[in-house]
């Protein structure tokens, strides 16, 4: 398994980053949190895990350990595979998925889109005591929002243009960066849903 990568960020999409680790450039997906952490040009630590399928390789990046292992443990829910954990990472911090999971709150487990309630009841019936308490720490900071980045980044969750430039708008005063809008946007399509 690869645990970890330092190199230079050589490229920076909307779902992943490229670090260029000794001449090689290695692709990892990972959160709008963990990618708001990183610059073109400059070096990145990345904590980091392989899921390897019959047909492919796939790097996920994470910002630091506790977010690798929420990653990992959210895997052993049944149903729950690495793209469900990683939008569930997306909308919740590891802290916060811990209070939700404490706390049987099954209204923010079903902010994360494709958590339905049967799958938030399994998320907390099965990660009962595997997340621990939540530490109190904050996310690091991030730069200035980018809405079209973030519009662009729900359309290719599968919300329609016009609904995800409305809830970009709808909370992109609160938001203070391209994660946090991010997350406020995709809780507020979740609340428009239901």
């Amino acid at each position: 398994m690869i645990a970890s990568l330092t190199g230079t960020v050589a490229a920076l999409g909307l779902d992943h980053a490229v670090v260029d680790v000794g001449g090689v450039g290695l692709s990892c997906i990972a959160t709008p949190t963990t990618l708001a952490g990183l610059r073109v040009g400059e070096r990145a630590h990345l904590a980091t895990t392989l899921v390897v399928r019959e047909d492919s390789l796939t790097l996920f990046g994470f910002r630091d350990d506790d977010e690798r292992a929420t990653f990992l443990t959210l895997q052993t829910v049944t149903g729950v595979g690495p793209r469900l954990a990683l939008a569930v990472l997306a909308v919740l911090t590891p802290d916060d998925l811990r209070r939700a999971i404490a706390g049987e709150d099954l209204n923010v487990l079903q902010r994360v889109p494709g958590i339905g309630r049967k799958v938030a009841q399994r998320l907390v019936l099965e990660l009962a005591g595997k997340l621990g308490a939540p530490s109190g720490e904050s996310p690091a900071p991030a730069p200035a929002a980018l809405d079209e980045e973030v519009v662009a980044a729900l359309t290719a969750l599968g919300w329609p243009v016009r609904d995800a430039t409305a809830a970009v708008n709808a909370v992109a005063d609160h938001a203070q960066d391209r994660a946090a809008t991010l997350r406020s946007a995709l809780q507020y399509l979740a609340g428009s849903r239901g």
